[in-house]
């Protein structure tokens, strides 16, 4: 990846910012890009004080005119591009019969255009390279999940729209690839929207069951070092694509069985008084 130009959408923190230091140790030059131009402005300081070639720039991946501005600077701060990283997303937790119009679609618009629009952008400049396109897609993407209605919707969806692209874009020497990430830590200032479109904190998740974002970023690199197709991250992750797979009745009766167990467990909490679902 020596001097390899890489735009990485949503890495002002967590595994977009891990990504691009995976990038930068590998001899890369990286743009970074994010929504809040605050924390974008510290990763840049941060990676310049690593010793690494970087830039910024803040840019609503979901707007194609922000991301074309994007591609731009890119071009006039190093010259070229080679890869495209969509990282950038968002998440959320929120029943579906609960959720507003308005949040269903920012989520999915945040997953799918949020991927779309760079790449649009981005093609005529990664084709005359000859480079590489990543998406970030998620295990949630494998099976639909219970209170990520739009998340998994927007995922899934990333899958046949890689595919798509894979077949017409390898004939011009563009190498296409996927990342299913799993479980992994989250930064301690990462939110997730609810039912009205609020900003929430992230569910607690137990750490055995979570990849450090270094684990992830190392992936997404040797993805795109060795233009492989796709990656399917964690041991959950592998159980989960095998399983839905070849016995996806098992994947529908595991997630019944533990939507009533955790309904029982609400229920029993509220009886004694204690904290609401």
């Amino acid at each position: 990846m020596k001097d390899k130009v890489v735009i990485i959408t949503g890495s002002g923190g967590g595994i977009g910012k891990a990504t691009a230091i995976a990038f930068c140790k590998r001899g890369a030059k990286v743009m970074l890009n994010g929504r809040n131009a605050e924390k974008l402005a510290k990763t840049e300081e941060l990676l310049r004080g690593m010793g690494f070639t970087v830039a910024a720039h803040a840019a609503d991946i979901t707007n194609f005119e922000d991301c074309k501005i994007l591609v731009q600077k890119t071009l006039d701060t190093f010259g070229r591009l080679d890869v495209l990283v969509t990282n950038a997303s968002l998440s959320m937790r929120a029943r579906f019969d609960e959720m507003s119009p308005e949040a269903f679609k920012t989520v999915l618009d945040s997953n799918l255009y949020g991927s779309i629009m760079p790449i649009y952008a981005a093609l005529d400049a990664i084709t005359a390279s000859k480079g590489s396109i990543v998406l970030i897609g998620s295990v949630a993407g494998f099976y639909g999940l219970p209170s990520a209605s739009a998340y998994s919707t927007g995922k899934t969806a990333l899958t046949a729209f890689s595919q798509s692209l894979r077949a017409e874009l390898t004939p011009k020497g563009v190498h296409v690839g996927i990342v299913y990430v799993g479980f992994t830590e989250n930064d301690d200032d990462k939110r997730v929207l609810d039912a009205q479109g609020n900003l929430v904190p992230v569910a607690a998740r137990s750490r055995l069951i979570q990849q450090t974002q270094e684990q992830v970023a190392q992936s997404i690199v040797n993805l795109t070092a060795r233009r492989r197709n796709r990656v399917v991250l964690s041991a959950i992750g592998k159980s989960l694509a095998f399983i839905v797979r070849f016995f996806p009745s098992v994947v529908h009766y595991g997630i019944q069985w533990s939507q009533r167990k955790f309904k029982d467990m609400y229920s029993e909490k509220n009886t004694e008084g204690g904290v609401e679902p």
